[in-house]
């Protein structure tokens, strides 16, 4: 079913970047833009059964290129490093467990935007595809020989549980604003990843049967030099 509606997102906005080339205004003045991008992920995973997590901060970079075919209309590349991965919440017990999973992640996206010469309002939205460059955790405890937590919701086959698929894929989507500066371009944007792939097995027997996607928030500033 995941894979399913990956495919149909990626056809419906291969589908609409087709037609609208098909539909171009010849007159219209088109922008190439390069830029880089860097900011904050706030990631979690969508864990069954179910795990508690902190809110916590990881880290994105990476590289952008913007092509505007129409007025209104245009579409966005990525290449970026990100963090992702759960920060388990202990209640009573003194413990702590972070597991981060590394990702290069080239998104896809639509691009809509409007407003004037100087300032621009835009959503992106469309698939992503990752690759997880590694996987690390950080804790106070042997994740090989978990001590006896006096909470019972604690999976201990899970600190140690090693990563099945190092693919990942999604959709992904946010808002923002630009200012315009004749050639340069600030922006600033807030988006969110809604993974569809699993990290870990799924099948009955594995631990995280249900599903372990990777979920979160991202704020970026991003700098771009419109090419022409």
């Amino acid at each position: 079913m995941k894979q399913r509606l990956f495919i149909v997102i990626l056809i419906i906005a291969c589908g609409t970047l087709l037609s609208l080339s098909q539909q171009r205004d010849p007159n219209f003045p088109k922008e190439l833009s390069l830029g880089v991008k860097a900011g904050v992920n706030f990631p979690n995973m969508a864990l069954s059964p179910s795990v508690q997590q902190n809110t916590w901060i990881g880290y994105t970079a990476g590289f952008t290129m913007r092509y505007i075919e129409e007025k209104l209309f245009g579409f966005v590349i990525e290449a970026n490093f990100s963090q992702r991965g759960w920060d388990e919440k202990f209640e009573t017990d003194p413990y702590n467990y972070r597991r981060t999973f590394n990702y290069v992640e080239i998104p896809f996206m639509s691009h809509i935007y409007f407003g004037s010469d100087k300032f621009h309002a835009f959503v992106n939205l469309g698939p992503q595809l990752g690759i997880m460059l590694n996987d690390t955790y950080t804790a106070n405890f042997d994740v090989n020989n978990p001590p006896s937590f006096s909470e019972r919701n604690k999976i201990k086959e899970s600190y140690s549980l090693p990563v099945k698929n190092i693919f990942d894929y999604g959709i992904t989507g946010g808002v923002g604003v630009e200012l315009r500066m004749q050639r340069h371009i600030v922006a600033l944007e807030g988006r969110y990843y809604f993974g569809l792939g699993d990290t870990f097995g799924n099948h009955k027997s594995d631990v995280f049967y249900g599903s372990s996607a990777n979920r979160g928030f991202t704020i970026t500033l991003s700098y771009m030099f419109r090419i022409w």
